[in-house]
């Protein structure tokens, strides 16, 4: 009887590794492809023509450098003749802030299960909501202050309801996001011993979905809090009416303390933000 031949790691090798010239360097990209190669060249030429189209100018900001330097000195020392009413501008602007996203977070709620797949009672409903919160998500919140400030008036209640309106469209969408990845383990077990539609909601999807709930909200806070300075140049409220007539004025000591009260605002909301994260979430 023959022998069996013995077998080597020759049988088991099917191709060969290809042998790498130790004096290149190593691989680091694919090759690209001809339709990956037109596709990066006409990037490349878009990013160029926009740089036209912007004007950009090295030169031009070379020749501002003196401008801006004297515009830094006018602004020191901070004009302290207006304390009071920047104070209370200050404060008018975070109230429009704090009242626009708790308002705005309510509203999105109700909105963000209508736009969540298997939470929405019909198709149709669930595209209709989710059309509503794109568009208030798209439409700029500067818009918006404009719209209600011809629809209610000057002040900040204008810019209140732009900042509901744009709370709604961003939260929305993260409420949504946060409704349909949590576990539905819960709400199929709910759901087999006959509770309602609401019921499933409020005891399983919610509190599930709640920490994602808390740091998009204070997020909410965040943004609407610097927002809320932009909306008082078109005259919705707020301490931006105050720097625009500051500026128009050209008194830039008086701009460069309103300035600095906007920074020491949104620098205290943003830490008690992180802290209220840390403590909840």
């Amino acid at each position: 009887m023959p022998k069996p031949m013995p077998l080597n790691s020759e049988h088991f090798m099917t191709t060969e590794t290809p042998t790498l010239d130790p004096r290149l360097p190593p691989r680091r990209f694919d090759q690209m492809s001809a339709t990956s190669f037109v596709l990066s060249v006409a990037a490349l030429a878009f990013f160029l023509w926009a740089l036209q189209g912007t004007q950009v100018s090295l030169s031009d900001l070379v020749n501002g450098f003196p401008q801006m330097a004297r515009l830094v000195g006018e602004m020191l020392p901070p004009s302290q003749a207006r304390l009071q009413a920047v104070g209370w501008a200050l404060l008018e602007t975070f109230q429009m802030a704090l009242v626009g996203t708790v308002v705005g977070v309510l509203l999105s709620v109700p909105i963000a299960v209508l736009a969540t797949p298997h939470l929405s009672p019909h198709p149709f409903v669930y595209h209709a909501a989710r059309t509503l919160i794109a568009f208030f998500r798209t439409v700029p919140d500067l818009v918006w202050a404009l719209l209600f400030v011809v629809s209610v008036g000057l002040g900040p209640f204008a810019g209140t309801l732009a900042l509901v309106v744009d709370k709604i469209g961003f939260c929305g969408r993260f409420f949504a996001e946060a409704m349909e990845e949590v576990d539905r383990g819960p709400q199929e077990a709910l759901s087999a011993m006959g509770a309602s539609r609401l019921s499933i909601i409020g005891c399983a999807v919610i509190p599930a979905a709640l920490p994602s709930f808390i740091n998009t909200s204070l997020f909410s806070l965040e943004k609407a809090t610097r927002s809320s300075v932009i909306l008082g140049l078109v005259g919705a409220g707020g301490i931006g009416i105050e720097l625009k007539v500051a500026m128009d004025l050209f008194s830039y000591d008086e701009a460069a303390t309103i300035i600095l009260a906007i920074f020491a605002l949104v620098l205290l909301v943003e830490r008690f933000s992180a802290w209220l994260r840390n403590r909840l979430i």
